[in-house]
């Protein structure tokens, strides 16, 4: 090979290497059954196209919907939805891929937000349904008729993970799955996303985490270190308290706010994640018993049932902030997060957590101390009292 040969090979090479693959254009595939479509559009998030041929006589459409790089073990999902923008109401058609290389492919009708996006009927005829796996895509293949007077109409596209009981996991919470819904016009071939919803959904899911993140993983830990280790310091007096209680109170409001932003996301966007939901709602209900048990049930100090009111407040309050670092921590998860948000919560626990390390060995010695000068101080006052 020639050294000319060897430079435009290794310039060939360099630029294979840098320059991104990118997917092949939709008017530029070809379907391996030979069907050929009059229209196609490049979906703009998770690497997905739509094609499709429109019988005006009929009001029938033909369409193939394309997601590249489907994993192993997934859903893949594409719908329309005829009466409104929302979720509730897409007629979808479905493709399963399971692990063992089979897909199966069905219809299904969202009813609610908690859809698990069961087999059952669309609200129109359905002619064919089929699907087939090459080249690392799922293809889904309909043919159906379109609403009497509905031509433009919103469609989504959305694709998840399977467990492996065949349990559907929710999508990804991330910027590419609340984007992947517009509109399509079949006779115009015009498709148009909405980002207006989306902007203020991010702009939502954001508020959600810091609210959660400042109330439950920050402000509580922060308030039960203040109860912990100011009140063995001289002259605070009840200050210490008066502190803690309103690190707590402020915490607990917002966490409140937190909760319910939560609650709406999950009612009206369709994401559950049970785990994260069912450790929220533990967390509410432990902090409104700390909260009733502390205002309205703390003794006094030297009442006999003093000793069972500090269990309780010791217990639910650890287990309440052991519960919060870990759902906030998963909250990062699902929200996909960039990793300099959970790395930097982690640091800001992890600081919190030395710094309460430092704090019990010193009031340790504190007290320790304490109680020696005061041991003997009172041998001392014992012992002019004998001479």
């Amino acid at each position: 090979m020639t050294f000319t040969a060897n430079i435009v090979f290794f310039f060939t090479f360099l630029i294979a290497i840098i320059v991104p693959i990118t997917s092949q254009p939709c008017n530029s595939y070809r379907f391996s059954n030979n069907i050929k479509y009059a229209a196609c559009e490049d979906l703009p998030v998770l690497e997905s196209s739509l094609h499709w041929n429109y019988h005006p006589s009929s009001g029938v459409v033909d369409v193939a919907f394309n997601k590249a790089n489907a994993k192993d073990s997934s859903w893949v999902a594409w719908a329309i939805n005829p009466i409104s923008k929302g979720m509730v109401g897409s007629q979808s058609f479905v493709a399963v891929h399971k692990s063992n290389g089979t897909i199966k492919t069905y219809t299904s009708s969202i009813t609610s937000y908690a859809t698990m996006l069961q087999e059952g009927n669309l609200s129109f005829s359905v002619y064919s349904l089929s699907t087939s796996y090459t080249n690392g895509g799922i293809i889904i293949f309909a043919t159906f008729q379109l609403p009497p007077n509905k031509t433009v109409v919103n469609h989504a596209w959305q694709e998840g993970l399977v467990s492996e009981d065949g349990t559907f996991k929710a999508h990804s919470f991330s910027r590419s799955n609340l984007q992947s819904y517009g509109t399509i016009n079949f006779i115009s071939g015009k498709v148009s996303k909405s980002d207006g919803d989306v902007n203020s959904r991010t702009m939502l899911k954001n508020v959600y985490g810091i609210l959660n993140t400042v109330s439950w993983g920050i402000m509580m830990p922060i308030g039960v270190m203040m109860g912990r280790y100011l009140k063995v310091v001289d002259g605070l007096g009840s200050t210490w308290f008066h502190l803690h209680r309103a690190c707590q109170s402020l915490a607990f409001l917002i966490g409140i706010v937190g909760f319910g932003t939560g609650l709406y996301i999950g009612n009206h966007s369709g994401v559950h994640h049970a785990p994260h939901r069912c450790v929220g709602i533990t967390l509410m209900c432990l902090a409104s018993a700390q909260v009733i048990v502390a205002v309205c049930l703390r003794p006094k100090k030297d009442h006999k049932y003093r000793i069972f009111w500090n269990i309780f407040h010791y217990i639910v309050g650890y287990a309440t902030i052991a519960l919060a670092i870990w759902n906030v921590l998963k909250g990062f998860d699902i929200l996909n997060a960039h990793n300099v948000w959970k790395n930097s919560y982690a640091g800001i626990i992890i600081s919190l957590a030395a710094i309460a390390i430092i704090l019990e060995v010193t009031t340790w010695i504190w007290v320790c101390n304490k109680k020696r000068v005061k041991n003997s101080e009172d041998h001392v006052a014992i012992g002019e009292q004998l001479t």
